[in-house]
């Protein structure tokens, strides 16, 4: 495959940035969007120029550390999809393809598609710990839990704090990130005593980062690797209601 790429160039915080064009030539059908990336940089390093800078780590569709935006779209057009699983067959030979950052105040530029997202930290952080004594691991289904409310925290556990949501909402809403680390642990025994303080605490914490308030847009959802439901952010929601009226 024969591609052209147009990637956002921006050597620091402070720059301007702009988009430079590449012509990247015999790209295995095969390849991942990630290794795609990887031959273009090997050749500019060869030719003394700066490789692009991106954020990357296990590859797997696990660590949430990839992300950029793909002919604007979070990850790409292929849904459920983590940038790093994303494969070259899914793009036409010949195609032109527009490769940028996370979009968001609270996520500024480190270096071309590379981003700060330390605000994600922080939220999660302000949630503080479970300070229930929870001893030693109990026996198997000694503390019923409803299996809805079991799935319901498995799932919204499976988020993997990439930013994808941020970037795809318009508002830049961080409403489906914090609402998954949330749900988690409010749906379940462990997280009862503090539910309410942490939600309070973690939403607080995301209006202070500068996100944006959620309006249910829903392109956050649209965009998640983890596919994160919007009942999160009700979920969310309700709690915090609860936490500023007791």
């Amino acid at each position: 495959m024969n591609l052209t790429l147009r990637v956002w160039r921006q050597s620091g915080r402070d720059d301007a940035g702009r988009m430079v064009t590449y012509q990247v030539e015999d790209v295995s059908p095969d390849m991942s969007f990630l290794e795609m990336l990887d031959v273009l940089n090997e050749r500019l390093i060869v030719e003394g120029d700066d490789p692009i800078a991106f954020d990357h780590d296990c590859r797997e569709g696990i660590c949430g550390m990839c992300g950029m935006v793909i002919n604007g779209v979070a990850h790409g057009e292929q849904r459920a999809t983590t940038t790093c699983q994303l494969h070259m067959r899914h793009f036409e030979d010949g195609a032109t393809i527009t490769i940028e950052p996370w979009r968001a105040a609270p996520f500024p530029v480190v270096k071309d598609l590379v981003v700060d997202r330390s605000a994600f930290d922080r939220i999660i952080q302000a949630g503080g710990f479970v300070s229930v004594p929870a001893g030693s691991a109990p026996d198997a289904h000694s503390v019923p839990v409803r299996k809805e409310d079991a799935d319901a925290a498995f799932d919204a556990a499976t988020c993997i704090g990439c930013g994808a949501c941020v970037a795809a909402c318009p508002n830049g809403s961080a409403s489906l990130f914090t609402a998954a680390k949330i749900t988690h642990l409010g749906l379940l025994p462990q997280g009862q005593p503090e539910r309410l303080s942490r939600a309070k605490a973690m939403v607080d914490q995301m209006d202070a980062e500068g996100f944006g308030g959620c309006t249910n847009t829903g392109e956050c959802t649209a965009v998640c690797p983890k596919g994160i439901p919007l009942d999160a952010i009700a979920q969310m929601n309700s709690d915090y209601l609860k936490a500023n009226t007791k």
